[in-house]
């Protein structure tokens, strides 16, 4: 009897083949008490297997084909540069002097500090990077003990044609697995956000992950089907029947890539003649090659909080303005929005901070609040960001905004970097636009107020619905009530609209929603007209736009604004959705 796995699809793509469940020695550090005439040796030993990891990760950069080498080493050289990071060199080596221990359990040691740090963060994508820590320490620690299963498995087998099932894979592994021409990989951790699902996007690898037991589900040997855009895998018995299926879903998905690739070129408008300007969000460098190749009209999105993870001070303006001029030139000609800093408290990520961690990072000193008490740090980054508008159209987007006096503070601290570089001599855009994120009620309900005192608006979803119902998103034992068709936050979504509309400001929706096809019509009906997407969702987002009249949406979304149950208006949108 066939058997239908579901996960989440996060690099398209149709295959099958043949299952190989990819097993690794569990991970059991103890701790084991060191004489003192033996600690010096012990950071040698430390330093060593550091040296090895990074001597690993160049050989495996070597491998990647020329012509996806852009797209794919930033992900490997961000583990070369953890490598050389206080954090794994230094702060082991100070337990291993001040615990008397050994390298591994010192490593775990920080581990486990790290990914307490990770954890708190509220930002979902910021979450996802604590798993390359636990890759890079767990890379360290197999060269402490000489045991490399994982890896030396992809190195010596031969998977051509396989699907790869494992518990997770690093960026090594996935480049190891594309040199071996697997077919496809299947892991048990892992989102759409992670390292392991963009890198599979850009080696052309189909994926499913966060597939929990798929080792135990999926036995080796098993010939099975994968369906790495809806994250389906098929198991069956008759091989006859797994193949016709294959044939199906093949023709299936090949007319619907050849109808949206057709759309690329094609503008986005609706059938009654309203022009929708559709971009994208981005959070690497890696990622522009998909913003070209979907004919995206820009960035309207671009994350700038990997610069501020193991360094309260951040990077320096001129490293900060090296990496934003070099995205400008890649986008050639098309806007690039830089959000800027947007972390929880700095007692969060502050590796050397040793007080008491904010109660509720998501009500304490995050986004613009935090900036704003740490001007130097806020300035620097404003100061990188303007040097880098010589070079190309850019936008400043300042995140979470809660009242006027913010945003007077932040347009005065814009107008002084201007006036600093404009007595240097520097380069920079005198007509660079500013943006807020509508990311909160009141800022919603006050959005008429920042229309007017800034050059665009652009609805955070994510955060919206949150602080809106009162629930954290990420809370297992809350997130069912996470509801962003709830009557309250439709109806501060449509003020917000409205409120640009009126003010002749432009409103974007850079959250989540603006990715789900299926509430297009719904946005487009609320009177959004430009919304920033993930890469994969745009084309298909435009082919939706290009077929619907919105001054018939419009009408529709009348009634479900006025609808006070959840519930009905769940079903009313699933109707529109379908229409």
């Amino acid at each position: 009897m066939p058997m239908i796995i579901n996960g989440i699809g996060v690099s398209r793509g149709i295959t099958q083949g043949w299952v190989h469940v990819l097993k690794r020695g569990e991970t059991h550090i103890s701790k084991r008490t060191l004489e003192p005439d033996q600690i010096g040796s012990e950071v040698e030993r430390l330093n060593e297997a550091l040296e090895e990891s990074r001597k690993q990760l160049r050989e495996v950069r070597d491998m990647v084909p020329e012509k996806m080498r852009q797209e794919v080493t930033g992900f490997l050289d961000a583990h070369l540069l953890m490598l050389d990071d206080a954090m794994l060199v230094d702060m082991p080596a100070e337990t291993i002097r001040a615990q008397s221990c050994n390298a591994e359990w010192a490593l775990e040691d920080t581990l486990e500090q790290l990914v307490a740090v990770f954890d708190s963060m509220e930002d979902a994508y910021l979450r996802t990077r604590k798993n390359d820590v636990q890759h890079v320490i767990r890379k360290v620690q197999e060269n402490l003990s000489e045991t490399e299963e994982g890896e030396a498995e992809v190195q010596e087998r031969d998977l051509t044609g396989r699907i790869v099932v494992a518990d997770d894979l690093t960026p090594a592994d996935t480049v190891l697995i594309q040199h071996q021409n697997v077919a496809a990989f299947v892991t048990q951790f892992g989102s759409s956000m992670s390292h392991t699902a963009i890198l599979a996007r850009s080696l052309q690898i189909p994926a499913v992950v966060g597939l929990h037991d798929a080792g135990m589900l999926l036995e080796d040997g098993e010939l099975v089907l994968i369906d790495g855009h809806g994250g389906t895998i098929l198991c069956a018995d008759d091989a006859n029947w797994l193949v016709d299926q294959y044939r199906e879903y093949q023709r299936a998905e090949q007319e619907r890539e050849e109808k949206l690739m057709a759309l690329r070129d094609k503008p986005t408008i609706t059938r009654d003649k309203q022009s929708v300007t559709l971009k994208c969000n981005i959070d690497l460098i890696e990622e522009i090659p998909h913003v070209h190749e979907v004919q995206a009209e820009g960035v309207g999105l671009y994350r700038t909080e990997f610069f501020y993870l193991d360094r309260p001070e951040g990077a320096s303006t001129d490293e900060q303005y090296e990496v934003y001029r070099d995205l400008v030139v890649a986008l050639d000609g098309k806007p690039l929005t830089i959000r800027t800093l947007d972390l929880g408290a700095d007692k969060e990520f502050d590796p050397d901070y040793e007080g008491a961690i904010a109660p509720n990072p998501a009500l304490g000193l995050r986004a613009i609040r935090r900036s704003l008490q740490n001007k130097p740090v806020f300035m620097a980054q404003l100061r990188a960001i303007l040097r880098a508008s010589a070079h190309g159209p850019v936008h400043v987007m300042l995140p979470m905004l809660t009242n006027s006096s913010e945003l007077s503070q932040s347009l005065a601290l814009i107008r002084d970097c201007m006036e600093e570089l404009g007595s240097e001599g520097a380069a920079y855009d005198p007509e660079i636009k500013i943006g807020g994120m509508i990311e909160v009620p009141a800022a919603a309900i006050s959005a008429s107020v920042f229309a007017h005192h800034l050059d665009f608006l652009s609805i955070g979803t994510n955060d919206l619905i949150q602080y809106t119902l009162a629930i954290d998103r990420v809370d297992d034992q809350v997130h069912y009530l996470f509801d962003p068709l709830h009557p309250a936050v439709l109806f501060l979504i449509h003020h917000t609209i409205q409120a640009g509309r009126q003010a002749g400001t432009p409103v974007s929706m850079c959250g989540e929603m603006a990715s789900n096809p299926r509430l297009t019509r719904l946005l487009i009906g609320l009177g959004l007209r430009e919304f920033s997407t993930h890469p994969g969702s745009l084309l298909e987002i435009k082919q939706i736009i290009n077929h619907v009249s919105s001054e018939i949406l419009q009408k529709q979304c009348q009634e479900i604004l006025a609808c006070p149950q959840p519930e009905k208006i769940h079903g009313m949108v699933e109707a529109l959705a379908k229409a």
